[in-house]
């Protein structure tokens, strides 16, 4: 009954929350961009003005660009540590270098 059991902070299906965290950025920036079209085109049906159109696309365009952002730097915080694990410690340090005497 004295058994250690392993504490695993990880949620079960790890993997599976890890794709769909991906999949909603790609809805993300296209719901993005249609918000923006919409909220766009409303303001240039109340006001009259062309341009708060493009204003609006504009603001969903650079919404997406901010989810992308956000995207790359939660998974550049998750891989930040890769460089001290000695299985990528030798790429991290050399790169991804051609053996050139190979190339003749």
């Amino acid at each position: 009954m004295d058994e250690k059991k392993d504490f695993n902070p990880q949620p079960k299906h790890r993997d599976k929350l890890q794709a769909l965290d991906n999949l909603s950025l790609g809805i993300s920036m296209i719901a993005a961009v249609i918000i923006g079209f919409g909220i766009g085109y409303g303001l240039k049906e109340v006001f009259g003005y062309d341009w708060l159109l493009w204003l609006g696309l504009f603001w969903g365009i650079a919404a997406a660009g901010l989810n992308i952002y956000k995207a790359y730097k939660r998974a550049q915080k998750a891989y930040e540590g890769m460089e001290n694990d000695p299985r990528y410690a030798h790429r991290a340090k050399h790169g991804d270098k051609v053996d050139d005497d190979n190339n003749d």
